[in-house]
């Protein structure tokens, strides 16, 4: 399945995600046996499990950091170390995996989204910087886009890589604990953003958290699936109701918009 952007040639039956009898050993500890999943386009899965259960393990493991002793995982129909079209991806990582030492701006981090193997060397449009400008903006970080990105908070990090994450338009987001260090109120624009896209948009979301009751309140009261100590949530969204938005950061542009003349009343 070849195309880039609003799942090309995909419908909603078609697999994002697909772990065909997978095992997985670390440090002679199964971590996964027997494993089998799909997540198919314009889902959202939850992945809630303890510290050590493998949540980020396995993220690592779709996304080809780690590879599986047993069985395969595909990619849009691809096995993952065959896949090349990386752009249809955007992955927040767990903040504690920066190095505080980065010298990357906020700016240059935000545009490194638009950037794959394939495409390291072009130069940026001006629609390019247009579209990083809007995804700052609508973050709240524009004012910091000339920081180091090793001297802000938790929290302004995580905006940092969502922005970062949105800017290419995925079709594919993948979020290990996006909500660590965030504030009430950016959690709150985050979910805005995160339930529209799913409602008006060919995106799929894979999220893993710790935070059960933040699974249960946005994708349901009990898990569609169990496997050792993970509980899968899963919300489907077959039903397209065409945005015809392209940028996918216009949610919460509009989000804040509305807010602002409130705040300003109180």
């Amino acid at each position: 399945m070849d195309g880039k952007g609003s799942g090309a040639g995909m419908d909603c039956h078609d697999c994002v995600i697909s772990i065909e009898d997978m095992s997985f050993r670390y440090e002679g500890v199964d971590v996964f046996e027997g494993f089998n999943f799909r997540v198919l386009q314009r889902d959202f899965v939850g992945v809630a499990g303890s510290n050590g259960a493998g949540k980020t393990t396995l993220l690592k493991l779709i996304v080809g950091l780690l590879k599986p002793q047993k069985g395969r995982i595909l990619l849009f129909g691809r096995p993952v170390q065959e896949f090349r079209d990386w752009e249809r991806i955007g992955y927040v990582p767990q903040r504690l995996a920066l190095n505080p030492l980065f010298p990357a701006t906020v700016r240059e981090v935000v545009r490194s989204g638009l950037f794959s193997r394939k495409k390291m060397f072009r130069r940026l449009t001006a629609e390019d910087h247009r579209k990083c400008e809007e995804a700052m903006q609508a973050l709240g970080i524009a004012d910091l886009a000339d920081r180091r990105i090793g001297k802000l908070s938790g929290g302004q990090q995580q905006r940092v890589f969502l922005a970062r994450s949105l800017v290419n338009n995925p079709d594919l987001l993948i979020l290990d604990e996006p909500m660590n260090g965030i504030d009430a109120e950016t959690q709150e624009a985050f979910f805005h953003m995160l339930n529209h896209l799913h409602q008006r948009h060919n995106i799929t979301f894979l999220m893993v958290s710790h935070d059960i009751d933040l699974l249960r309140t946005h994708l349901g009261g009990e898990p569609k699936m169990r496997f050792g100590k993970l509980n899968f949530y899963i919300r489907h969204s077959h039903e397209l109701e065409d945005c015809g938005e392209e940028n996918l950061t216009h949610t919460l542009r509009d989000w804040r918009g509305r807010r602002e003349p409130q705040a300003r009343a109180h």
